[in-house]
């Protein structure tokens, strides 16, 4: 129980650091960015940040259930074509949620100081 406390509490904490630190360095704007003048880059590190804690999640956990499915096939062998087809689903659906993650990160670097 208290494996799991600590891993929703690691992850609330990862969820707000992101936020906090991405957020106001993407959308923030200086006094003379909004006339024309020199913008800060700052956006493009909140970008590299999110997008790179977008691909540590979905890394972790695709591994978890990888690692879930091999134990389920070492246990129960018999089992191997369930177990796959139960755990096929919910990977193609996280690599999903990672890959549009990524298409919207690209589109708020490239459309960033555009009208």
């Amino acid at each position: 129980m208290n494996s799991v406390r600590l891993r929703n509490v690691t992850l609330v904490a990862m969820v707000v650091a992101v936020a906090f630190a991405s957020g106001s360095v993407v959308f923030a704007q200086e006094a003379g960015a909004a006339a024309g003048g020199n913008r800060p880059v700052l956006h493009l590190f909140g970008a590299a940040l999110g997008l790179g804690m977008i691909v540590i999640g979905a890394a972790l956990g695709i591994g978890r259930f990888a690692a879930a499915a091999a134990e389920g096939i070492a246990r129960q062998p018999a089992a191997a074509a369930q177990i796959t087809g139960a755990v096929n689903l919910p990977l193609f659906l996280l690599e999903g949620v990672a890959i549009l993650a990524e298409v919207f990160v690209l589109l708020i670097v490239l459309m960033n100081g555009r009208p």
